[in-house]
């Protein structure tokens, strides 16, 4: 195991309906990294995932939104999930939370359909950012620039397309933890 990212904290915000490659593959590269990563919900318990449309298996959820602050977190993962990312965008515990590691210029790691919890934190103006192609009218609507790239990285904020594109978005979420780590 490496040992880059010994003593950070990272969040994975998610609720039923994740893209289980988009919640556990950033998990594990953080994981082996040296992080400890926290899946944080809207409810404790289990959370469901799913492989584009079909079910996948499920994930333990280690807090709420009600118990998590973000204050305690290094940064913040949003995994996609067409379902996962229209519920999420919702609540308002977790656009406070992203508004909150936003301001704290902290790393914010979003894939796919996750990118709608940003738009709707109004964190979005003025940023260049990749999702999803069918999030780009979002992204315009709320004042980003949608750019159809592997991984773009636009500040303290990173973004993907699609599970594809994965290995670009875990190398990149963790070059700048060990970057901040090294400052």
């Amino acid at each position: 195991m490496n040992e880059a990212l010994k003593g950070y904290k990272v969040a994975v915000l998610a609720v039923d309906g994740f893209e289980q490659a988009e919640l556990v593959e950033p998990k594990r590269a953080l994981a082996d990294a040296g992080a400890t990563v926290h899946v944080i919900s809207a409810k404790p318990g289990k959370i469901q995932g799913f492989r584009h449309v079909d079910k996948g298996d499920t994930v333990d959820v280690d807090a709420t939104f009600e118990n998590a602050r973000p204050d305690d977190y290094d940064a913040v993962v949003l995994p996609g999930g067409v379902v996962n990312g229209d519920a999420l965008r919702l609540v308002r515990e977790a656009q406070a939370f992203v508004k909150a590691v936003d301001q704290a210029n902290k790393p914010i790691a979003v894939i796919c359909h996750g990118t709608w919890l940003p738009v709707s934190a109004g964190i979005i103006k003025g940023r260049t950012v990749t999702s999803w192609p069918s999030l780009q009218d979002d992204i315009r609507n709320a004042g980003g620039t949608w750019v159809d790239q592997e991984v773009v990285e636009d500040g303290n904020l990173i973004s993907s397309r699609k599970p594809d594109d994965l290995p670009a978005f875990n190398k990149t979420l963790i070059g700048q933890l060990t970057k901040r780590k090294a400052a």
